[in-house]
């Protein structure tokens, strides 16, 4: 990838360079996005607590995670959760900062419990609105699944409903809407309209902008079903033969389990939040840099390669970059230099991009970037090899 040129370049970057990159652009983003962060958390859970009382079928966001109401008879799966984070930085289970102006939340529901896990049973002849189809509804990609209110031997009665049911498929858009509605009332009877707007889009999603002390903020809202109790059959994970996580780790990963997020008409996407936390949770115990690189190259692509308040690039991509990079490199020694260890992952990144294939860490087969409009990242790759050429005019 690098010429002579631009290896000469590249060897020019310093370990004080990153070091002082890290201290002076790195830290200051992080300060300025935890309080955006926390604005944010008390806004959306105002607007989720009051949903919750209008609806008892979604939780606020305070109620994510280990609050979550369908554990609560689980004592015994809430003692084993609470003992792993013991003394661990805990982030908001619900909140993704996707960029600084870009969040995601899911919104966790309840009267759901006891999931278990089956095969399609049929193919699906049916509209949204439940009118019958000659031809069958399109399958789920890997990423996606069927959701049957049979999979819930706990249920509430408000989820037989023809409301978010149809032949006893729960229906992600049905969801979406009834969320977007009670919203939009919760917005008005919370008296936040000057502080948050619904956007208007196309397609299941519902998204909002939010006002915060420092600019505005654009969150994704998505109705979720966690899944604490198993872990999903479609994450053949660790692979064979891997050195990395140890198999401590990985129990550890697996007992957070999943979740399953309401993000378009029919089908459920599957999502790992918890366990990726988990596993990035301690990524640095044996001393390395990972997390330093992964921050280093995160403020480079905000702020040059990749900008805008919604990137085709986020903070996820890059922390599935990290995962995949841990696991080829899984030695501590590979990650005791600084310097090589960012240009590996910068290796990796542009590679990536440049490619328009980034692979899902956990569910083979899924390509990240499948759907990601290929002129920008080719853009970025443009910018990331202006990078190469002078790279401490970006790095000081």
């Amino acid at each position: 990838m690098f010429g002579r040129e631009e290896r000469q370049a590249m060897r020019g970057i310093t370990e004080e360079d990153l070091e002082s990159f890290l201290h002076n652009k790195v830290d200051l983003r992080q300060r300025v996005v935890s309080k955006m962060v926390e604005e944010v958390q008390k806004i959306i859970q105002q607007l989720t607590m009051e949903i919750s009382v209008k609806d008892s079928r979604f939780q606020s966001i305070s109620n994510s995670g280990i609050h979550n109401d369908n554990i609560k008879d689980s004592p015994d799966l809430v003692a084993k959760w609470t003992s792993l984070l013991r003394g661990k930085r805990i982030l908001h289970p619900s909140i993704q900062v996707l960029a600084p102006s870009h969040f995601f939340i899911t919104v966790p529901l309840r009267g759901l419990g006891g999931f278990r896990q089956r095969k399609a049973r049929h193919w699906r002849y049916y509209t949204l609105s439940g009118t019958k189809l000659l031809s069958p509804v399109m399958e789920p990609e890997k990423l996606h699944q069927w959701l049957e209110i049979e999979q819930f031997p706990k249920t509430t009665r408000l989820w037989h409903e023809t409301d978010v049911n149809v032949e006893g498929d729960l229906i992600p858009a049905k969801i979406i809407g009834i969320f977007r509605n009670l919203l939009e009332r919760s917005i008005a009877s919370c008296k936040l309209s000057d502080k948050v707007a619904i956007i208007e889009t196309l397609g299941p999603v519902v998204r909002v902008t939010v006002e915060t002390s420092e600019h505005q903020v654009e969150v994704e809202l998505v109705p979720t079903v966690e899944v604490p109790t198993c872990w999903s059959r479609k994450a053949r994970w660790p692979r064979f033969l891997k050195r990395w996580p140890s198999n401590d780790k990985v129990r550890c990963v697996k007992s957070f389990g999943f979740n399953l997020l309401a993000r378009s008409n029919y089908h459920w996407q599957l999502s790992f939040t918890r366990a990726e936390r988990v596993l990035i949770e301690g990524i640095d115990e044996d001393g390395g840099c990972r997390l330093k690189c992964f921050r280093v190259i995160r403020q480079l692509k905000e702020d040059f390669w990749c900008t805008g308040c919604k990137p085709v690039i986020t903070a996820y991509h890059l922390q599935t970059l990290l995962l995949w990079s841990c696991e080829k490199y899984p030695c501590a020694k590979d990650w005791k230099n600084f310097k090589k260890s960012f240009l590996r992952l910068f290796v990796k990144l542009r590679k990536c991009v440049s490619q328009h294939f980034l692979k899902h860490y956990f569910v083979r087969g899924t390509n990240l970037l499948k759907y990601t409009n290929t002129t920008d990242l080719d853009l970025m790759v443009l910018k990331m090899d202006e990078f190469i050429k002078n790279p401490t005019k970006y790095i000081r």
